[in-house]
């Protein structure tokens, strides 16, 4: 089967092709990653490639509660325990920076979220206090774009710092990125508005200064094309993300990283490019990630259709920390407690045993 099948990835090698997808576990209480996190992702080391969970770029680019951040030495430190471990286990992990734009709160940060314009999402998030509504971001001055960039470049120094094996820029699922993206959150009139050109503009810098901290080969961007996550919605979906995307294979990046259907089924507006994936494929010469709602049989066939090279598992990992064993073996996947998904301790964290443990 194609899924375990060994696969180069620029400079790493990667043992299959069933790669564990960025995950929130909210389980970083002061934003640090702790040995509790390391002992969870090496766990599931057996991954082809752990993409770790999204981790804020700063501390206004968080969003929720618990989250890990990679702009400060403590939290690189935190991360180097993670890395260490999982790389002790044999495994391969990049890191994910975030910055959540708009989809934040106030109670995490002290601060007024920002986005390329001040629109609200019709959400509620999750905060210490419960669940809230999301206010109404603070637009962005032009002038203060480059301050986010710049956040990138050092957090991708961080994380190189830390031991990851590359980075992905979150460039998906309703944040700040995406935002610029995306006509329905972007009515910006400066260069970083209007046009497609310029509301690509701001993932292009990021992606340039990342590349320039590290270099292309290890560096990764996650994209939703027609996503709907975070009350977010375009005008022309299609022709937003292949200019994107197209923009994204000049950089001869590592990977580009799609979320095919977890968001939104069916995507908005894809239908008649075939959705995200093939989308992607049609402007992408490079490797491709597929992410949504996989399970083994769906993961070959996409593989088999040339469509994607590497197929990302979210939940699955969760509960199952040897999914690829379970997937050659064909054994039964174990189902994952959805209250201990976010936030806690070790309970539906690290104590779900893998087959090795059951024998």
């Amino acid at each position: 089967m194609r899924l375990f099948e060994q696969y180069q990835l620029g400079p790493t090698t990667l043992a299959n092709r069933v790669l564990m997808a960025p995950m929130t576990r909210a389980r970083s209480f002061e934003t640090v990653a702790t040995e509790l996190n390391a002992r969870y992702y090496a766990q599931r080391a057996s991954a082809g490639l752990i993409i770790g969970e999204a981790t804020q770029v700063s501390e206004l680019g968080a969003g929720y509660p618990y989250t890990p951040g990679i702009y400060t030495d403590e939290q690189r430190d935190g991360w180097r325990l993670v890395t260490d471990a999982v790389h002790e286990a044999g495994g391969r992990i990049f890191a994910q920076l975030w910055h959540v734009g708009r989809s934040g709160h106030p109670s995490v940060h002290g601060q007024t979220p920002v986005a390329p314009s001040a629109i609200a999402p019709d959400l509620d998030i999750f905060t210490p206090d419960g669940p809230q509504p999301i206010p109404t971001p603070r637009a962005l001055e032009t002038d203060e774009i480059p301050g986010i960039v710049e956040e990138f470049r050092h957090a991708a120094r961080q994380a190189r710092a830390a031991g990851f094996d590359g980075v992905e820029i979150h460039g998906a699922n309703g944040y700040l990125i995406d935002q610029f993206l995306q006509t329905g959150t972007n009515k910006r009139t400066d260069a970083y508005g209007g046009s497609v050109t310029n509301r690509v503009r701001l993932l292009q810098e990021i992606t340039e200064a990342v590349i320039e901290a590290w270099d292309a080969e290890h560096v990764g961007v996650r994209l939703s094309p027609g996503g709907t996550f975070g009350d977010m919605h375009d005008d022309d979906p299609a022709e937003t993300f292949h200019h994107a995307i197209k923009a994204l294979d000049e950089y001869g990046l590592a990977y580009l990283h799609v979320v095919e259907t977890s968001q939104t089924t069916p995507p908005q507006g894809l239908i008649h490019v075939g959705g995200p994936t093939a989308l992607a494929r049609s402007a992408y010469s490079g490797t491709i990630i597929t992410n949504g709602d996989f399970d083994r049989d769906s993961a070959e066939e996409i593989l088999a259709s040339g469509n994607a090279d590497l197929v990302a598992f979210g939940r699955p990992f969760i509960s199952n920390p040897d999914l690829p064993e379970r997937f050659r073996t064909g054994a039964e996947l174990a189902e994952g407690d959805h209250a201990t998904f976010y936030g806690g301790g070790e309970a539906g964290y690290i104590d779900y045993p893998a087959l090795a443990d059951r024998a």
